[in-house]
């Protein structure tokens, strides 16, 4: 994959906040990273834009003490925003690497994603994102499949669910003892495809990006399966944080009303007569 700077950012950009004791987001322009864990043992979820290795580190090194690292990097999807970084860190840090085995093709040279659709429109993100790279990461011997029992490397109390649809390997992470919900882009809080939104990180549970989503049935059945869940603090890969009266109610809507709220008129991934 091509490391390339978007210019495109947030007013939250470099602003991260404790949402519980061991779970820490850090937006990085456009998109969150995790930090999950104690100083003791933490795990990084996800990896952020290109070219932001630096600023992860160093946000990393705030919270946990000079010269730490992770005990492994936890991807809930491999698209450029959310591994942006990842190489570099991976070369820094001599960490492993955990994806959905369905995600793995796209982290070892085997696969490029599906080219993000510019005509679903909604805003200047949609419009910018055929230059958002799609070429696979050749990670080859440092990323491995998450556990097949549902487990999270790392992350006790923790297990994986698969909520295919924006990729085929999307994952989610959720917490019962505390209705923890880490939700990546399976849904996210807000409107991706506007820019002024995104900039202005206006509060809003919208449905995956539309113009890197290829499989909006399966969209729609994981936005479901997260909503019987009854989170009760959801933290995603864009936006920021949602939890309570205010998470409950807006993803029962979302998950009620995916087709009508979220899945775009046209475009080359929809096919509204199915």
């Amino acid at each position: 994959m091509k490391e390339s700077f978007i210019p495109v950012t947030s007013i939250a950009s470099g602003i991260g906040l404790e949402v519980m004791p061991d779970l820490y987001y850090f937006p990085v322009q456009i998109v969150n990273v995790i930090f999950a864990g104690t100083q003791d043992e933490w795990v990084l979820i996800d990896a952020g834009m290109p070219k932001t290795a630096d600023k992860i580190t160093e946000e990393a090194e705030k919270r946990f003490g000079e010269g730490t690292r992770p005990r492994a990097i936890i991807l809930t999807h491999g698209h450029f925003d959310h591994t942006g970084a990842l190489k570099e860190l991976v070369e820094r840090w001599k960490v492993p690497v955990y994806a959905h085995i369905l995600e793995l093709p796209y982290l070892t040279g085997k696969k490029d994603y599906p080219e993000p659709d510019s005509s679903v429109g909604g805003g200047l993100v949609s419009g910018m994102s055929p230059m958002f790279p799609t070429e696979p990461l050749h990670l080859e011997n440092d990323v491995s499949p998450l556990p097949e029992d549902g487990t999270v490397p790392f992350m006790s109390g923790w297990r994986w669910i698969h909520t295919p649809g924006h990729t085929p390997g999307h994952v989610s992470f959720y917490r019962e003892s505390d209705a923890s919900l880490i939700a990546g882009d399976a849904f996210v809080t807000v409107q991706q495809e506007s820019l002024y939104k995104v900039m202005t990180q206006k509060q809003e549970i919208s449905g995956p990006p539309k113009y890197l989503t290829t499989d909006w049935d399966a969209a729609y059945e994981s936005v479901r399966k997260l909503n019987d869940l009854n989170p009760h603090l959801a933290v995603t890969g864009h936006g920021l944080p949602m939890a309570g009266q205010l998470l409950g109610t807006s993803l029962k809507r979302l998950a009620d009303r995916l087709y009508d709220l979220a899945v775009p008129a046209h475009g080359k991934y929809v096919d509204r007569d199915d």
